[in-house]
């Protein structure tokens, strides 16, 4: 097996080694394209993560540090720098002879493993491509070869073998896909690879074991497990005489070593406790840094602690060895915007929603606010189209012009409307209950056909769509009728009709199919896929596809991109049509959209496109696209022939740079201005002697008045005087402290048909919550959601958003697609912040901030588990970070890189990473079920599915890793760095308190916590010049509270009052007492408890 290996990779590099000439004659090398903007100079005796390896002749230890590879004398002293710049590179390991090293590395864009000679510093990438993840490299014994586990899009790491000249490698273990393999190290005689194994990738709440350690023997291809430890086995490191073996468990909740003796299986603690191991996420630098033997076999040397130290085996004592590492990093721009919150009595709607073109094309219905308009094309003025006291949704014209029909929901259920585009004869058409969505008229106009569900279901439902199980597709009568079934829709949505047919179409599981009136003989008639994330082969499919009227065409959506296909009529199996390049589709395809759209529709004649994005309307007319083609390439074919004599190399760079410059057709935008009025309180409140937490410093101001008029505070002072006309409230022994920012919030609102008053709004507000971010809301019905809030439509804190998070499928190719990606958000969706969610390589990943930081934009992070990932993202300038860094403890270089870099840190440690879930603890430790307030404003249904039984796990209370992880927030802060409070929508209102007590716990002082959850939060947004600290000039955003926190952070929720722009209300029950006396209204889901029925009485 080992020679067949061999062979193979032989052959493998012969061919590797003449493609990779000639790329290099072609091809300019890709690099890292972010300029640096900053320097942190740093001069540190301390580090965290520090993977090591001593020299062949013992003299010399290499290790890594930030993102770079230094050395120190075995004995200690001040570092070496090997390599430098703003590429992260990680985990070096010397060869045989000494004479170089290998190591991991992202400096050509994406992650590589490479050598380096230490003689002359020239460095060598092994490995091409830049869509694979690579970790824990290793030489063979011979030094000819090297491994390194290796992660494609499509599976777990695998360990692969490579030659030291270069050539693609190979995999030593396939199968199974889902075995993960890390951590590789060969043992004496080189026939077995030693090796971490688990199956899978990381998970929540993880139960114990997640590793052992196996070997692989090289010449039978056979795996043998070698450890069962319920604490994990893992990084195994065989010693080169063959004689020992050091690996690493976990003992109850600490990790350790474990010394093996190899000929009498015996084993022994070697030293305990170490460095916390990664077990409990995805391990991005191994489950624990890497160490080594000393060449005499009589040591290892392991960093720990954050320090480095030499453990004799034998009498297994520790001794430390001293170094210094004083150089710098290169650090991306600060990307710091302000964004200012308007007080105009009137501002534009952010989002339409549902656009319908008239049949004649010379009009548009649509919704905005969750209600009605129509708006005359081109140019025309929106008007409201009929006044409900429900959500109205989904326009769809007659086939004649002479009606619209729409969908509503209220908490007492759906309806069916009809009604005239002049605004007359509103008629109800549906006879009986239910929700109802996706309407559209038959050809002869004479049915409506539409999707059905139960209103209960949509009223308690958990999830976000409108449907809970089993929907119906049904039809009724024009004129209005009961419903008439038609099919079970089994996950069949969006029914339209064909001017030629009268069978009914849908987009479902199986792409486009049709059926009959009676819901028989569905027919396939295409499916469509799009361009797969960098490194995998699975390709997303269409899950909105429509036929136009008239011709064999199809429009189909796929992520955020447009296209249209040409459908084949086929006998056989419906075709599968990639629009991957929709230049080389398998039938004539057209991409339509490169910055996005969202609620396309055909217009009428077949020939017209529309879709909505933020405000906009765009209108993209297929024919004027083709004849801007057909005129395009003839321009082309003209200058060619005209420079048929010019020199080639100078038409060469004419043609780069007109390729640069090249135009393509552009559809028709035009910006729907609804104009709203602004939600701003209108009277004078003084709140007297109370005790201003300002948020100032450390500033605490006894026995002082606050004055807000209309929603800012005019005043703050002792003993102010008012006029009779002000509100006084007496405030004696309540403390007063800005209103809380939420930076991580997820509300998961209802999509496509929204409800009425929403209760996590409410929830978080009567909590003292008045600002949140939403980083990655999935869809776009957040923008319409904030609007809703700002023009008092909807009661609840300030709402924003990233909008959808910008994935790896978002596939950017380039700094110019990065800047129309970027667009979306900046000039559609006006999100002010967008979240980079592994949006691919690291080359991708410094696109996207270069174009945030060109249409003033502050991007935050997923953490996704992975702290190699975490630390380039700090670097590369990224101003703010979602997740607890899952390694602890961080140590002075991590905490002063990240203070310096001024990235907002939130942690989320209710769902923490590296151990379980905090909120398991609250819930073991608190009592939310009986919580007046939460019973009050959430549905019982949903606070019993949280809190009577849960399927979690339970944990030791030493299991959790909130207080280790919270330290780290205390040192960054009392290092001048930024932290946010993210409640991660796990339990709204209440969680956000279990939120803020956790980022206390690991000993940050009480006011700095409540920095935290105000200043620092309004900072991370950009908000701050508006809200977080009590000043003259800012917004009305209060909490009064009936205690102190600074006595006990848990007094946080001791809520009197909430001021939420300028709006004072009681904190049980959101009554309004200012400026207006009106109590909140009952809502639907308050009238849960069954009462006054029969049963057994107590």
């Amino acid at each position: 097996m080992k020679k067949l290996i061999l062979a193979m990779l032989a052959l493998t590099f012969s061919f590797a080694t003449f493609a990779q000439d000639d790329s290099a004659k072609s091809e300019k090398k890709k690099d890292l394209p972010l300029e640096s903007g900053r320097t942190f100079d740093f001069d540190l005796s301390e580090g965290s993560w520090i993977a090591l390896d001593v020299s062949p002749d013992g003299k010399s230890i290499v290790f890594d540090f930030l993102g770079d590879i230094y050395t120190i004398p075995i004995t200690g002293g001040d570092a070496t720098q090997l390599t430098e710049g703003m590429q992260f590179d990680a985990q070096p390991r010397y060869s045989p002879d000494g004479k170089k090293i290998i190591f991991i590395s992202d400096e050509s864009g994406g992650e590589n493993v490479w050598t380096l000679n230490l003689d002359d510093k020239e460095k060598k990438q092994i490995t091409k491509g830049n869509d694979n993840r690579y970790q824990g490299p290793e030489w063979t014994p011979d030094g000819k070869y090297m491994i390194a586990s290796r992660q494609g899009g499509d599976g777990s790491h695998k360990i692969w073998l490579y030659h030291v000249d270069g050539g693609s490698g190979v995999a030593l273990v396939k199968e199974p896909n889902s075995l993960r393999m890390l951590e590789g190290a060969f043992s004496d005689d080189d026939q077995y690879v030693w090796f971490s194994e688990r199956s899978g990738s990381w998970t929540y709440n993880a139960p114990m074991p997640q590793y052992q350690i196996s070997k692989y023997d090289r010449e039978s291809g056979e795996m043998i497990e070698q450890s069962s430890r319920y604490g994990s086995a893992f990084r195994p490191t065989p010693s080169s005489d063959g004689k020992w073996l050091v690996y690493a468990t976990r003992h109850e909740t600490e990790t350790g070593l474990i010394l093996r003796d190899l000929v009498t299986g015996d084993e022994s603690w070697l030293a305990y406790p170490i460095q916390h191991d990664d077990q409990e996420s995805r391990a991005s630098r191994d489950v624990l840094p890497g160490f080594s033997w000393t060449p005499d076999n009589k040591s290892i040397v392991i960093s720990y602690g954050g320090k480095i130290h030499q453990i004799e085996v034998a009498s297994k004592k520790a001794i430390e060895i001293p170094f210094r590492v004083k150089s710098s990093i290169p650090l991306g721009p600060e990307l710091d915007f302000d964004y200012p919150i308007s007080d105009d009595e009137k501002f534009t709607v952010t989002q339409i929603r549902d656009i319908a073109p008239s049949p004649n094309g010379k009009q548009l219905a649509f919704t905005a606010l969750n209600e009605l308009y129509l708006v005359d094309l081109p140019n025309g003025t929106p008007k409201k189209l009929v006044t409900l006291d429900e959500t109205q949704a989904e326009p769809t014209w007659s086939p004649d012009g002479q009606w619209i029909a729409f969908v509503t929901w209220q908490s007492e259920g759906g309806k069916l409307y009809k009604i005239r585009p002049n605004g007359s004869d509103l008629t109800q058409l549906n006879r009986a209950d239910g929700v109802f969505q996706n309407p559209v008229w038959n050809n002869d106009g004479t049915k409506i056909v539409l999707i059905k569900g139960q209103s209960e279901d949509f009223r308690n439902a958990l999830q976000r769509t409108a449907f809970r199980g089993t929907s119906d597709l049904i039809w009724i009568s024009a004129n209005g009728s009961e419903n008439n079934f038609i099919s079970f829709t089994n996950g069949r949505s969006n029914p339209h009709f064909t001017k030629n047919s009268d069978r009914i179409y849908l987009s479902g599981r199986s792409g486009l199919v049709s059926i009959r009136w009676d819901g028989t003989d569905e027919k396939e008639h295409v499916q469509v896929t799009g361009k797969s994330a960098p490194g995998s082969s699975n390709a997303p499919r269409a899950d909105w596809i429509k036929m136009a009227r008239e011709g064999d065409q199809a429009l189909a959506a796929i992520g955020t991109d447009l296209f249209v296909v040409t459908v084949p009529q086929v006998s056989e199996k419906a075709p599968s049509i990639s629009v991957s390049d929709a230049t080389k589709s398998a039938f004539p395809a057209r991409q339509l959209t490169d910055i996005g759209g969202q609620f396309p529709a055909w217009g009428w004649d077949s020939k017209t496109v529309h879709w909505a994005i933020g405000n906009a309307h765009v209108a993209y007319s297929l024919d004027d696209a083709k004849a801007f083609e057909v005129q395009k390439e003839a321009e082309a074919k003209a200058k060619k022939e005209t420079e048929k004599d010019t020199d080639t190399k100078k038409a060469a760079e004419e043609k780069k740079e007109e390729d640069k410059t090249s135009k393509e057709y552009e559809p028709i935008e035009r910006r729907i201005e609804v104009r709203a009025d602004r939600d701003i309180p209108q009277g004078t409140v003084l709140l007297k002697n109370a005790r201003l937490l300002t948020m100032k410093d450390n500033e605490v101001l006894e026995g002082t008045d606050i004055l807000i008029e209309n929603n800012r505070i005019k005043e703050i002072g002792k003993d102010i005087q008012v006029g009779n006309k002000v509100q006084v409230i007496d405030a004696t022994g309540k403390t007063i402290l800005p209103g809380f920012v939420d930076t991580h919030s997820h509300f998961r609102h209802p999509v496509n048909l929204h409800r009425g008053e929403f209760w996590p709004y409410l929830t978080n507000l009567a909590f003292g919550v008045t600002t949140t971010r939403d980083p990655q809301t999935a869809t776009t019905d957040v923008l319409t959601y904030g609007d809703l809030v700002d023009a008092g439509k909807l009661i609840g804190p300030r709402i924003y958003s990233t909008g959808p998070g910008i994935f790896a499928s978002e596939n950017v190719s380039s700094l110019e697609n990065a800047r129309k990606v970027m667009k979306r958000y900046s000039s559609y969706y006006n999100t002010k912040t967008v979240k980079m969610y592994g949006a691919g390589n690291r080359q991708q990943r410094q696109w996207i901030i270069q174009a945030a930081r060109e249409h003033n934009i502050m991007p935050t992070t997923e953490g996704g588990l992975d702290f190699k990932n975490n630390l380039t993202q700090v670097i590369d300038g990224y101003p703010g970070h979602e997740h607890s860094f899952p390694i602890f403890p961080l140590y002075k270089d991590v905490i002063d890189l990240v203070a310096f870099s001024r990235t907002v840190y939130t942690p989320t440690l209710l769902v923490a990473y590296g151990g379980p879930w905090t909120e398991n603890y609250f819930y073991a430790t608190e009592n939310p079920h009986d919580d007046p307030k939460l019973t009050h404003f959430m549905p019982h249904w949903n606070l019993d599915s949280r809190t009577r039984r849960r399927n979690d796990g339970w944990f030791m209370e030493d299991e959790y890793v909130h207080v280790e992880e919270s330290t780290f927030a205390k040192d960054l802060v009392e290092a001048g760095g930024r932290a946010g409070i993210g409640s991660h929508g796990q339990l709204q209102g209440l969680g956000y308190h279990w939120e803020l007590w956790a980022v206390q716990s690991g000993g940050m002082s009480e006011y700095d916590v409540l920095r935290v959850a105000t200043i620092l939060g309004a900072e991370a947004i950009g908000l701050d010049q508006d809200l977080g600290t009590l000043e003259v000039g800012k917004l009305g955003d209060l909490v009064i509270l009936n205690s102190n926190p600074l006595d006990n952070i848990k007094n946080s929720k001791d809520i009197s009052h909430v001021m939420m722009n300028g709006r004072l209300y009681e904190g049980n029950t959101l009554d309004e007492v200012h400026p207006e006396v009106k109590k909140m209204p009952e809502f639907w889901w308050q009238d849960y408890a069954p009462k006054d029925v029969p049963g057994v009485k107590p």
